[in-house]
């Protein structure tokens, strides 16, 4: 029902944990990177509009199964596609695969919350928002 679309990215010096490898808590910044360039590019709604209206989303629940390690300088690939819109929010899978080998390094799902920003109390998801990503 919902489409899925892609976000190529790199791994920098800075994302290199003592272990020579991507640290987990960067895949998160992956993923939210890639949610927000997919948002302009893809739904042409953006944070930023979101932001002038006061809404904004908020991580409820976040679920990261990691199954390779990316390392420094390797290109990747993150997916990410809406699996549902409830009243409140919606539900974003994801799934990150290297460039170099085409195997999955990480998958998962985001569960967020819509919120009002003046109040940062929840909310309903508008018609709006449901027809601009229900592509």
């Amino acid at each position: 029902m919902y489409s899925k679309f892609q976000t190529e990215l790199q791994v920098r010096p800075d994302d290199i944990d003592m272990f020579n490898h991507v640290h987990n808590s960067r895949y998160f910044d992956y993923v939210m990177a890639a949610r927000y360039e997919q948002m302009e590019r893809c739904y042409k709604m953006p944070m930023e509009h979101f932001m002038q209206n006061n809404y904004g989303w908020v991580v409820r629940t976040a679920h990261i199964e990691y199954k390779r390690p990316l390392t420094m300088g390797e290109k990747f690939v993150v997916q990410t596609g809406i699996a549902e819109i409830n009243d409140r929010g919606c539900r974003v899978d994801f799934i990150i695969t290297s460039r170099k080998t085409n195997k999955v390094c990480s998958d998962g799902w985001f569960d967020y919350v819509l919120i009002n920003t003046a109040t940062g109390r929840s909310m309903k998801v508008t018609q709006e928002m449901v027809d601009s990503y229900s592509i």
